[in-house]
């Protein structure tokens, strides 16, 4: 990065260095402009509807090539202009409505504005020293998400929301963390079991007195991965995360569960807990969470629904029938960056009792002490920024109604792409939406492919149009490989679409299917196929 003009370079001085931190004068100076400068360009570039710039990957990686620190610094309008060159025009423009391949999607703009506040307070939630009215607010954010899906009486969140030991709830990083911290408290709940007191002793010393093997996890083979990464962690071993088979509307067979379970027991494992999943990454598929959480209560069994997908839906009178049962969980993860639309960072884990976090509590003399309201101390991170500043913001400017109306409206356009798929002659819906994501394939019934096994080559044709559409930046679909039919069908690759943005339209869907088709049609040829 260079200087423009003859300005004199930045240099590493004190005066340059305090000026960084100082506030700078509203409506004036360099700074102001540069941020005047900077919201224009993301503005050029966020008002385009294709998804990324046309250029391949091993291209792009030959901008990012230096591996050093520079020795002396720049100015703040040097690395604005590298930003708005090298970095803002080749990323991926997640808000356009032509991309409806990924749980990511475009969220408010009002947000910008409030991130920005968020980011100049720089508060610190992990104790109260660096938050004060922030962790009050992240106790009130966390307890109107924990009446969302548990609905208990006013009398109970007057008593719980504030209490310095008890936990509704926890904000972290994302879906995964609190997948962990979730069945964290779940590993913890049988030490104590165990070893009551001693239950600083840990894992082994338990399975030791317990007269048992190792613990196990029961999750369908739709799970996400964030379980495995869990099982690896906590110490139970990734082999221990029992894939439990699915129906054939991709939903968790309760029999097979019942067998699985059996099994574990038969081996020497004890089941620690049972995941139920609400909006499953891949097809947006649901469990059975009231039967599952029927099952779990009768045998004492800990019952988490990973609801990072499909837990907003309890807000829509419509679709919540959906999630049915989801207040049966001992423990629920939503994902704020998926359909309650706030940004990357913003994951929270509720939890029916609020007194089941004391199991992963942690103290030490400088903070998070016993008596203080520090939420780091029930928490696998330590300093945290303070996100319930845009979680509350968000749930307040959109309000349950808000929320319903674009849960309503996702999934209908979902429901009327399904339809457009089905009346295609090209095309073929390999599963139907249950919540707003839906999988299909590329599958031209006029042509074949000499030579070569039928679907193995379709495969091939559907992974390389995926490749190709992403490659030229107009739209975005995804692609995974599942068996279809469900349990015992063959891989099948197919494309994956999730409809989540609100500004996504049915003529944006049009043009993602024409394109897929003219891409296609030349694919067919490139790969050899024939007409029939």
């Amino acid at each position: 990065m260079g200087q423009s003009n003859n300005i004199p370079p930045a240099k590493a001085e004190p005066r340059f260095l305090e000026g960084l931190f100082t506030l700078p004068e509203p409506e004036q100076g360099a700074l102001h402009q540069l941020e005047k400068k900077l919201s224009e360009n993301l503005h050029e570039y966020l008002s385009e509807s294709k998804v990324a710039g046309e250029i391949p990957l091993s291209e792009l990686v030959k901008k990012y090539t230096q591996y050093s620190i520079s020795e002396d610094p720049c100015f703040v309008a040097e690395q604005v202009d590298f930003l708005m060159k090298d970095v803002i025009p080749y990323c991926v423009h997640t808000g356009s409505p032509k991309f409806i391949g990924h749980m990511t999607s475009a969220i408010p703009y009002f947000l910008q504005s409030l991130s920005k506040g968020m980011v100049a307070l720089h508060q610190n939630t992990v104790k109260i020293e660096t938050s004060r009215s922030f962790t009050f607010l992240e106790r009130q954010t966390l307890a109107q998400l924990h009446h969302l899906i548990y609905n208990e009486e006013e009398s109970f969140y007057k008593k719980h929301m504030h209490r310095r030991t008890s936990t509704l709830g926890i904000q972290c990083s994302g879906g995964t963390v609190a997948n962990i911290m979730a069945l964290w408290v779940a590993r913890n709940r049988f030490i104590s079991s165990i070893l009551g007191e001693e239950n600083d002793l840990g894992l082994i010393e338990a399975l030791q007195r317990s007269g048992k093997r190792n613990l196990a996890i029961f999750v369908s083979s739709r799970g996400h991965y964030s379980l495995s990464k869990a099982a690896d962690l906590l110490g139970i071993g990734k082999a221990n995360l029992i894939s439990v088979a699915v129906d054939n509307n991709h939903r968790l067979d309760i029999s097979d569960l019942e067998e699985s379970v059996k099994k574990a027991i038969s081996k020497g494992l004890h089941p620690l807990a049972v995941v139920g999943i609400a909006g499953t990454t891949e097809t947006g598929h649901v469990d059975p969470l009231y039967e599952i959480g029927q099952w779990c209560s009768k045998r004492n069994i800990w019952f988490h629904v990973d609801g990072a997908w499909g837990g907003a839906v309890v807000m829509s009178r419509k679709w919540k029938h959906l999630v049915e049962g989801i207040e049966l969980a001992d423990s629920v993860v939503l994902d704020g960056h998926k359909q309650l639309y706030l940004p990357m960072g913003v994951g929270m884990l509720l939890l029916k009792n609020p007194d089941s976090a004391d199991q992963i509590q942690h103290h030490t003399k400088y903070i998070i002490r016993e008596s203080s309201y520090d939420l780091g101390a029930k928490h696998l991170e330590g300093s945290r920024s303070g996100h319930s500043f845009l979680t509350h913001s968000a749930l307040n400017i959109f309000g349950r109604k808000g929320y319903e109306l674009l849960i309503d409206r996702n999934q209908e356009m979902c429901l009327n792409f399904a339809q457009m798929i089905e009346s295609h002659d090209s095309f073929e819906l390999i599963t139907a939406p249950e919540l707003n994501l839906l999988t299909y394939r590329f599958h031209p019934l006029e042509w074949k492919a000499p030579g070569k096994n039928k679907l193995e080559a379709l495969n091939e044709l559907n992974v390389s149009l995926q490749k190709q559409q992403r490659e030229q930046g107009q739209s975005f679909v995804s692609r995974t490989q599942f068996s279809h039919p469900e349990p015992t069908g063959p891989m099948t690759t197919v494309l994956r679409s999730v409809i989540a943005n609100p500004l996504t339209r049915k003529h944006h869907l049009e043009d993602i299917l024409a394109e897929q088709l003219r891409l296609g049609m030349k694919l067919l040829q490139e790969l050899g196929w024939e007409k029939a």
